[in-house]
């Protein structure tokens, strides 16, 4: 497998950490996995933490984990919301007795409780952000410590989100790790970022301007003169830029360093087309010694979002079409490494989607990179789902939850949007009254000043003209017709009439779909009920053709998201063929079956010619004659059936049908090609005609 291009342009910007300055640069700041070798019980033991306590009888677990991998994709029985404890020993190196010591954990769900040698460290509050905490008083250098974590994933009224149609998976559900660093340094302890947050001030084609904020800390017992360089460096690993600052930073004391820098002629992100990327380096300094070093993604880009045309790139009309992801899969929930997220990524990118909206969390940062380097165009999101509290608690960890969001992933340059909540609606019984409005405002406003570059937007299931939908800087909605109500004829003008009511506002749609089963399937298919137990998969074609077409001639639409790519658990769900399941995905929950209407998306967003046969999962029939669907975008198709040809089809929907094929009895073999620029595109499948008895 080669080497992602995200993989090498770290590289090259580590190399460049020797031209910022004519001097050795020795290593700066260590990175120690601590996935590994971990005892894990589902259960609350008070004296868990202490150093000497015996967890032979606990089972030993690799991170990432999650308890409730199993019983959280299923229904009729409740999963376990409750408290895990996990406990590891870490020996730490003599050669960091000088250094800081940080335990940062990149995701644990709900609250966590952190302790090292049965002294509390730190708790975090929240799913799905990472977090980080001093350990250096307590961790012992050169000897045996103890680090234990008390998790909790049950309901919290204080905590985002209180429900959701999604299974919350407990656990130490992503990496955890040892930070080692200087004690003069980029710090590490502001909401658990990076520490440089790159602002966009001035993007035109002939210059790019930046300023560079490095949040520093120094842990020594005496002032430090510190430098700062900061450099930007291209895809080739060429320093184009740089800049330097000097400024005297107090004994355990913080400080921020703001720098200014341009560039001329900036090779823009853009998006699919060329998701060109540069790199942010970051150096502290004391005196000639190198101290730390921080690289951050940079993708220069400038956007925007037109009520009448929809979203622009770089100046240029981008229509945003693309899905929503849940992080979940199979046997696994949320517990998932870098070779699942990568697949999901290659699969969003293979059906053409320009866009991925991250619902409804903060999603792993490898998450990120994928987008910035395959230029999908993100809308991140808080976990405010559903319903609030209205409570200061509630309030803070809501702010809690957005800084981390925000700050975690300021340097992104796939990210657009910040989300702010999905589907607030009328379960509350204040629906109306001012918390609710309040807490949306302050949000909002929270957004804007941490981030005044991107704009904000929500997800929202109520009335169009609510006051509610007036808050962020762009709206989209969460619309079902033909599913859970309504017709799918009414796609046109219920979007027609989105855009009367808010004529001077950008408008988006940010759910659709159906529910469908690979295993089920009818051949003249009409709306069911989306809660029974029969989800056709011919039904979610037709949904999905009916609503992109509906779609794609309204170009004032600032985003349309598929809902979802890939089917995801759902504990209180028991429908389709599956309890416990939503199979709204164009993917199957393994990630092992693309769904037909996963390439009637492909066959409309991208331009790589193909065939493809749907209903191809209906192998075994039970009438003698069928339709035969086929998505292509190609010009012309040709099918034939056991070898005899059926004649060729022209459209320009990329939908090519024949009907009323005959099938003989036993195997039939489907076949269809075309030809596009003197090649030829081919697919093929087998159905089984059996007689029932009910044929006459």
């Amino acid at each position: 497998m080669k080497t992602p291009k995200y993989r090498q342009l770290i590289l090259l910007a580590l190399l460049q950490l020797t031209t910022l300055a004519a001097r050795s640069v020795a290593v700066t700041r260590v990175d120690v996995s601590l996935d590994e070798q971990w005892k894990f019980t589902r259960q609350d033991i008070p004296d868990a933490a202490a150093t000497n306590f015996d967890d032979t009888a606990w089972s030993p677990v690799n991170l990432p984990h999650t308890w409730n991998n199993l019983d959280g994709q299923t229904s009729g029985t409740p999963y376990y919301r409750g408290i895990g404890w996990y406990r590891r020993h870490l020996l730490v190196d003599v050669q960091y007795a000088d250094k800081s010591l940080f335990l940062k954990f990149d995701g644990a769900a709900t609250v966590a409780d952190v302790l090292v040698n049965g002294s509390r460290v730190g708790t975090h509050k929240g799913n799905f952000a990472a977090f980080c905490f001093d350990a250096t008083p307590l961790l012992h250098v050169g000897q045996d410590n103890v680090i234990a974590v008390k998790v909790n994933n049950a309901k919290d009224s204080d905590v985002l989100p209180l429900s959701g149609d999604f299974t919350v998976f407990g656990g130490l559900y992503r990496d955890v790790h040892l930070l080692v660093l200087d004690k003069l340094s980029v710090t590490p302890l502001d909401y658990a970022s990076p520490g440089v947050y790159i602002k966009q001030t001035g993007v035109t084609r002939d210059s790019a301007e930046f300023d560079i904020t490095t949040e520093l800390r120094n842990a020594n017992g005496s002032a430090k003169t510190v430098k700062v360089d900061c450099a930007i460096v291209d895809a080739k690993g060429k320093t184009i830029q740089q800049v330097r600052s000097q400024t005297t930073l107090g004994s355990d004391a913080v400080a921020e360093v703001v720098q200014h820098i341009k560039i001329a002629k900036p090779h823009l992100w853009n998006g699919r087309i060329d998701p060109y990327l540069y790199t942010m380096l970051v150096e502290v300094s004391d005196g000639n010694k190198v101290t730390d070093a921080v690289t951050q993604p940079l993708g220069i880009r400038t956007f925007r979002v037109d009520p009448d045309q929809g979203f622009f790139l770089n100046g240029a009309s981008y229509p945003l079409h693309g899905v929503s992801r849940h992080q979940d899969r199979l046997d696994e929930g949320w517990a998932i490494g870098r070779a699942e997220q990568e697949e999901d990524f290659q699969l969003i990118t293979e059906m053409g989607a320009t866009c991925v909206r991250l619902a409804h969390y903060q999603q792993d940062q490898l998450v990120y990179d994928l987008c910035d380097h395959n230029g999908l165009v993100l809308w991140t999101e808080l976990s405010l789902v559903n319903e609030l509290t209205d409570s200061q608690a509630f309030t803070e960890n809501a702010r809690q939850q957005l800084t981390e969001l925000i700050k975690q992933n300021y340097n992104h340059p796939s990210i657009a949007f910040w989300g702010i909540f999905n589907e607030l609606h009328m379960k509350n019984q204040w629906y109306n009254a001012p918390p609710k409005w309040d807490l949306v405002k302050q949000l909002n406003q929270l957004a804007k000043v941490l981030d005044s570059t991107r704009l904000t937007t929500a997800a929202s299931c109520i009335r169009s003209v609510d006051p509610l939908n007036a808050v962020t800087d762009v709206m989209a909605f969460n619309r079902y017709f033909g599913w859970y109500a309504d017709k799918l004829s009414d796609w046109p003008g219920a979007l027609d009439k989105l855009h009367q009511e808010w004529p001077t506002r950008g408008i988006g749609i940010s759910e659709y779909g159906a529910g469908s089963s690979i295993n089920q399937h009818e051949i003249s298919t009409n709306q069911p009920n989306a809660f029974s137990h029969w989800h056709p998969e011919e039904y979610q074609d037709l949904a999905h053709e009916q609503t992109w077409l509906a779609m794609k001639d309204r170009p004032w639409l600032w985003c349309t998201f598929v809902w979802n790519m890939f089917d995801f658990a759902v504990g209180q769900r028991d429908e389709g063929d599956t309890p416990g399941r939503n199979d709204k995905g164009l993917v199957t929950y393994d990630r092992k079956v693309k769904k037909d209407a996963f390439f009637w998306y492909k066959a409309n967003w991208t331009t790589t010619p193909f065939v493809y046969i749907t209903s191809r999962h209906f192998t075994n029939r039970g009438e003698p004659k069928t339709p035969i669907k086929i998505y292509s975008n190609c010009e012309t198709v040709e099918l034939k059936i056991n070898g005899a040809s059926q004649g060729t089809v022209h459209s320009t929907d990329h939908i090519f049908l024949w009907n009323d094929r005959q099938l003989v009895r036993g195997e039939n073999r489907i076949e269809v090609s075309a030809s596009q620029g003197g090649k030829t595109y081919a697919d093929s499948c087998s159905w089984t005609y059996s007689k029932v008895d009910t044929e006459k």
